[in-house]
Formats: structure tokens, C-alpha cells, sequence
């Protein structure tokens, strides 16, 4: 009965074996000589004026939260595009509906002003 299993497990054994060896390898065949420039967070000769962990506006967070959601849409067409053949009327029907509420959430923060920069 386990035998059906072997191959996921050779597979699964790989994929955790290759990143694991590829982080030890670079681990121990890189040069490692940290100096106070070298472990500033920008490495672009400038003097930091502030810590790292400064504070964003909620505006970004917006916008990024934004691209995300408007983003998966084309993770939810791909199916319909490679499967348009087989779905016919009713798929494009389907589809039309789905990116008409994507139109919808646009238009809501566009009118909100969140796709608003400045």
C-alpha cells in the first residue's frame, strides 16, 4: 500500500532537501566580512535619517490592499480562458458578471479617492 506513496515522498524529500543544501552551500561558500556600512540598511553611501521601522500612511496600505484584490482576478479568469470552448454562452456570461463587479469595486474607490496619490 505504501509503495503508491514512494514517488510523493522522493518528491517531497527533494524539495526540502535542494532550498535547505542551496542555503547551506551559499552559507558556507560565501565571503563574510560585515563592516558598520555593509550592515546599514541601504547600502547607498547616504546617512539614514531615521530607523527602518517609520511609519506609512494608511493610503498605501490602501493602494497595496487595492492591487491585491484587483490583481486575483486574472487568477479567477484563467480557468475560464483556458476552458472558453467548453463553457460557451453561459462561461462568457460568467465572466462578463464577474468583471462587472470588478467595474463596480473600481468605481467605489475611485469615487472614494483611494486610486488617488496625492
Amino acid at each position: 500500500m505504501l509503495e503508491g506513496y514512494l514517488p510523493l515522498f522522493v518528491f517531497l524529500t527533494i524539495c526540502i532537501a535542494f532550498p535547505l543544501g542551496a542555503l547551506l552551500m551559499g552559507k558556507l561558500l560565501r565571503p563574510s566580512a560585515p563592516f558598520r556600512v555593509k550592515l546599514e540598511a541601504y547600502e547607498c553611501g547616504i546617512e539614514s535619517l531615521s530607523g527602518s521601522r517609520g511609519r506609512y500612511t494608511v493610503r498605501f496600505y490602501l493602494v497595496a490592499i487595492l492591487f491585491v484584490i484587483f490583481d486575483v482576478e486574472t487568477v479567477f479568469l484563467f480557468p475560464w480562458a483556458v476552458r472558453y470552448k467548453q463553457l460557451g454562452w453561459f462561461g462568457v456570461a460568467e465572466a462578463l458578471a464577474f468583471l462587472a463587479i470588478l467595474v463596480v469595486g473600481y468605481v467605489w474607490a475611485y469615487k472614494k479617492g483611494a486610486l488617488e496619490w496625492v
